[in-house]
């Protein structure tokens, strides 16, 4: 099967929206799984919030023009580092190098030299090893609420 593409996702776009929505609720349906947590914020999120976010989108599109999966960040104040916010593969793709693509791109493409941090459940394995494999440094651990605990990654270019 050809690979997805990576394009700029406007959330404007119904259908996108639409999309996006469905596949984070479905990615974090399987992170409340593996980390044992089902409190995820995003589970909750409606449409409308995942909208109204200050975020940056970016995409990775199969060859039917269907979202594979995305990459949500936020653009810092200058001289921070990238907070990467979410990144979500439709389960449909789990496991054939999308969110490797996405998270590639970006890092190359976009945010090229720039530090970036990223937050992901301590035990969602898939998740840490990619970060990882990817250079990022894992941090501290933390619990922000009762039964969860995070990891925390940061990217620094030039640091090896």
């Amino acid at each position: 099967m050809p690979h997805p593409r990576v394009r700029p996702l406007d959330l404007a776009d119904e259908a996108t929206a639409v999309a996006v929505h469905r596949i984070g609720r479905a990615a974090y349906t399987v992170e409340a799984e593996l980390i044992g947590f089902d409190g995820i914020p995003a589970l909750g999120e409606s449409l409308d919030e995942m909208r109204g976010r200050a975020l940056e989108w970016l995409g990775a599109v199969g060859p039917d023009g269907a979202v594979a999966g995305f990459l949500a960040w936020e653009e810092p104040a200058a001289g921070g580092p990238v907070g990467l916010d979410r990144l979500c593969v439709d389960p449909a793709w789990f496991r054939r190098g999308v969110a490797s693509l996405l998270l590639r791109h970006a890092l190359e493409e976009l945010f090229p030299g720039r530090p970036v941090e990223v937050t992901t459940g301590a035990d969602n394995t898939p998740a840490v090893a990619l970060y990882e494999r990817l250079g990022f440094v894992r941090g501290g651990d933390f619990s922000p609420v009762p039964g969860l605990r995070m990891a925390s990654f940061t990217l620094t270019p030039g640091a090896a």
